[in-house]
């Protein structure tokens, strides 16, 4: 456009003006400069606290909302989102440093995984935060940290439900799993942590993720809550924690519909005063990662060299998997599928083609756009992969061959 009206990408969530996409109210011709070299992410702050605030207008007020850190553990956005969200939740010491550096309360942090080392554990329970059980031998190793630092450690029990959450990218609880107690161990596990002295606080039963699927989501919540009052009634003390995990997805690919949350929210709504009853004190708490930051990101690369070969045209950026695995179909896709991409300073373009973009790696699997109609992008364009605030640079094998690292703003 040359008028100055702002037309809108394939996601709507950045405008565009004079054909080039705007991040943070500035052109992202501009902002590579700011930054100073291409590749690099860029997060929009404005639309994070808008995700927070347009769930929250949905969600029953009761329920509390924790961010899964491993999503981004960007410190300035870990730090932007602590004014958001009322806890943490870690999957290690860095993350945990992160969370607390952040300034969020102690009390509101929690710490989950199956392979926690004991420096990990010790350093949790000197920090006051809750540790999310996933063992037997982990809460023996805790009671005896606990001992040594005379200071009762706050515990949870991980659950590995009895179910699934059906369509979920990936699942993370039913059948043999490495993460959290068998449901039908977790009593004998409760009155180890009653006969260890621990400081017991509640439940984290969390079945998948990435779920655009409100019906599955719903099903899931439904057995979540059936489990945990099943469970409580084995607690050595009342359950003041309920971790029902996330599993809220972004859409990513052509077919990919926006998640529906007015059903959740009235499920959740529905389930509440049952909670209430017979969990008095408890706290239900939703834990999300992605849904609240995927949208927010961006990775932008360079392009770098233009080629035809055998009648197909490549275009060879300085940025790819070992910067943004997942958009490359690395982390997890069966079947390899483009993430949302486009051409950021020709969004609209005056001439269209076929084009397939890699990056600069020695690889095959260096693909960040499949054989995809863009506008014509010539050396010096910027290409945009959009959908990237959430499991991108620290997902990625940032060191492999040995390019540059990718640096990270927040606008």
């Amino acid at each position: 456009m040359s008028d100055g009206r702002p037309v809108h990408p394939p996601l709507a969530q950045f405008p565009v003006i004079d054909d080039c996409l705007q991040i943070g109210g500035m052109p992202l011709t501009q902002l590579a400069m700011r930054v100073g070299q291409t590749p690099f992410y860029a997060y929009d702050r404005h639309l994070l606290t808008e995700r927070v605030a347009s769930l929250r207008g949905v969600l029953p007020s009761a329920v509390e909302l924790h961010y899964a850190i491993k999503a981004n553990p960007m410190p300035a956005l870990v730090q932007h989102m602590a004014g958001l969200v009322n806890g943490f939740d870690v999957a290690s010491l860095g993350e945990l440093h992160i969370a607390l550096d952040a300034g969020m309360a102690p009390a509101a942090i929690s710490f989950a995984g199956p392979g926690k080392r004991p420096m990990e554990l010790a350093a949790a329970i000197a920090a006051g935060i809750t540790i999310h059980l996933e063992s037997f031998n982990e809460t023996e190793t805790v009671a005896r940290l606990s001992q040594e630092q005379q200071r009762p450690a706050r515990v949870a029990v991980r659950v590995n439900a009895d179910f699934e959450l059906k369509a979920a990218g990936m699942k993370m609880g039913g059948g043999p799993k490495p993460f959290g107690v068998d449901a039908e161990q977790v009593p004998r596990l409760l009155r180890q942590i009653s006969d260890l002295a621990l400081d017991f606080q509640g439940f984290h039963i969390f079945s998948g993720s990435q779920n655009l699927r409100p019906a599955a989501i719903i099903e899931a919540q439904n057995q979540t809550f059936e489990l945990a009052l099943r469970l409580a009634v084995d607690a050595p003390t009342p359950v003041c924690s309920l971790n029902i995990g996330g599993g809220f997805g972004i859409p990513y690919f052509p077919g990919d519909t926006p998640l529906d949350l007015a059903p959740i929210a009235a499920n959740l709504a529905r389930w509440l005063p049952i909670v209430k009853q017979q969990l008095p004190v408890a706290r239900v708490i939703l834990e999300l990662g992605r849904y609240l930051v995927g949208e927010a990101g961006i990775y932008v690369a360079e392009v770098i060299d233009r080629k035809v070969s055998r009648g197909h045209t490549f275009l060879i950026t300085n940025g790819g998997l070992h910067h943004h695995l997942a958009a490359s179909g690395n982390f997890g896709q069966v079947i390899r599928k483009n993430y949302p991409v486009a051409v950021g300073n020709r969004v609209i373009g005056t001439e269209r083609e076929t084009v397939t973009v890699v990056g600069p790696l020695c690889t095959p699997l260096d693909i960040l756009a499949e054989r995809m109609e863009l506008p014509k992008a010539d050396i010096g364009d910027l290409i945009v992969v959009f959908q990237s605030g959430a499991y991108g640079l620290t997902a990625s094998p940032t060191s492999f061959l040995s390019h540059p690292p990718c640096p990270e703003i927040l606008l």
